[in-house]
């Protein structure tokens, strides 16, 4: 097995020689230092969270699955909620159900919140860019 030029590890990279598996095994065909025939590590079967790994995927159906119980829940507060009130915003009147215009609020402060996070980003990605020039 060749070894790549990144820095990346793998599996194979992170046994240290402390290891049980990384020892050589009599019981297992293998000599220790003073014999001279040596076939390698031996690999035992991984464990069973060496065998699970986190995908895209599975944190996509994760966040579907969160995502769709806060609708849930959104869905179940607008429908209790649907006393009209009168809502008055920047000169604008209208009647509106109380959970819609909680709803709504609850939107435009998410909103201004993201675009306030996209800004800061922006800053941080020029001043990057201005250090690695």
């Amino acid at each position: 097995m060749t070894r790549m030029a990144s820095d990346e590890s793998t599996a194979d990279d992170r046994l240290t020689p402390a290891d049980p598996r990384t020892e050589p095994n009599p019981q297992h065909g293998e000599l220790d230092h003073a014999g001279t025939d040596h076939a390698g590590p031996v690999r035992e079967e991984p464990t069973h969270a060496e065998k699970l790994q986190h995908t895209r995927t599975a944190g996509t159906w994760a966040a579907v699955v969160v995502a769709t119980i806060a609708l849930i829940v959104l869905l179940v507060f607008i429908l209790q909620n649907l006393q009209p009130t009168s809502v008055t915003f920047l000169g604008l009147r209208g009647d509106l159900p109380v959970g819609v215009a909680l709803l709504l609020a609850a939107a435009i402060g998410g909103l201004l919140v993201a675009l306030v996070g996209a800004a800061r980003i922006l800053q941080l990605r020029r001043t990057a860019n201005r250090r690695n020039r």
